[in-house]
């Protein structure tokens, strides 16, 4: 017999209702299990962050090589501060500016931090989650645990991030225990992952362009965007984060970014090596003349409304059997970046 589910469609025995399941999930949390929450930027796959086992489950259930860190959520700076072997004063700006929101401090770790969190490096991200959801569940479990959840993207290592609880449903969800939740805290607002800078090195360096841009990240911090973006010198060493892989956040179908005004043309490489292949088009350019063999989804014309629907396209296209995605190439402008950077990784060869 079918799992009798709620409106999204996650089953009964996976959901946590807000209303009334925060302190079970936190519950769960503290036992050792799993719990897939909402955040602004996307779900993510939480596990009590000081306890290995329990973050081991997390490796697992992604499927996620044991060298690639994972992020810390926090409730508050003093959790935080906890986390880190020294806190520099630009964090201190940086945490006021923007905490709760869509921003990862890679700082130096302190001696409580696990290895498989960190991937054996000396250094730890750190992120205090805005949504409402979030930040309940950490409440909750600064109460009756830790406080501190490691809490990666909530799908299998390289897919597309969830947006929607029922995209951790259809990605994880046969991965998850029936002593691990998924919270539903709707769709989320900013749709990609958090910006991440590192200042564990002598100046502060964005690693990966995310829900904060990297000007809004210098202007705090008395510096020019090009400063935080400057490619490292050869004797540093750059800390490995989330997402930085070249072929990441890809759907199934095969991915290529298009320039404006070729899509025909791209189409019809298509249907001549392939024949009857089902291609969707995202594309931001109204397109007047309907295209043969080409399904177009309209995508908004502004960086955020893009990135808050992207990934939510590609579950969808993938849901639709879309064997090929023709992606109108985005603009170059710094407003786009983060935008820019997931295509280009989900255009990657694999």
């Amino acid at each position: 017999m079918a799992l009798p589910k709620s409106d999204s469609g996650v089953p009964a025995a996976l959901l946590a209702d807000q209303a009334e399941s925060i302190a079970e999930a936190a519950r769960a949390l503290a036992a050792g299990h799993l719990v897939a929450l909402p955040t602004e930027t996307v779900y993510g796959l939480g596990a009590d962050g000081l306890n290995p086992q329990a973050v081991m489950r997390i490796f697992k259930a992604k499927g996620r090589p044991s060298d690639h860190p994972v992020i810390l959520h926090v409730a508050d700076l003093d959790h935080a501060k906890s986390l880190s072997a020294s806190w520099p004063a630009s964090a201190d700006l940086l945490a006021r500016a923007f905490w709760p929101g869509p921003l990862t401090m890679i700082l130096k770790r302190a001696d409580c931090v696990l290895d498989l969190v960190s991937g054996g490096q000396d250094t730890v991200g750190i992120r205090m989650p805005s949504h409402p959801s979030a930040r309940a569940l950490l409440a909750a479990f600064s109460a009756c645990g830790s406080g501190v959840i490691a809490a990666p993207s909530a799908n299998r290592f390289g897919a597309v991030s969830p947006t929607q609880a029922a995209h951790v449903l259809a990605g994880i969800g046969p991965w998850l225990s029936g002593d691990d939740r998924i919270l539903d805290g709707g769709t989320c607002e900013v749709g990609v992952e958090s910006t991440i800078v590192d200042l564990s090195g002598p100046s502060p360096r964005l690693l990966r362009p995310g829900g904060l841009s990297a000007e809004s990240v210098a202007n705090v911090l008395g510096l020019p965007a090009a400063a935080l973006r400057d490619a490292p010198r050869a004797h540093e060493t750059v800390p490995r984060v989330s997402g930085s892989l070249q072929s990441h956040y890809a759907p199934r179908a095969i991915a290529r970014l298009v320039p404006s005004g070729e899509l025909a043309k791209a189409a019809q490489m298509i249907h001549e090596r392939q024949p009857g292949q089902h291609v969707i088009g995202l594309w931001r350019s109204l397109v007047v003349t309907p295209i043969a063999g080409v399904e177009i989804w309209p995508m908004p014309e502004d960086p955020e409304g893009y990135a808050r629907v992207l990934y939510s396209c590609f579950h969808d296209a993938d849901a639709a059997g879309a064997e090929h995605l023709l992606i109108e190439t985005p603009p170059s402008d710094s407003r786009w970046e983060a935008v820019a950077d997931r295509l280009t990784r989900a255009c990657a060869a694999r």
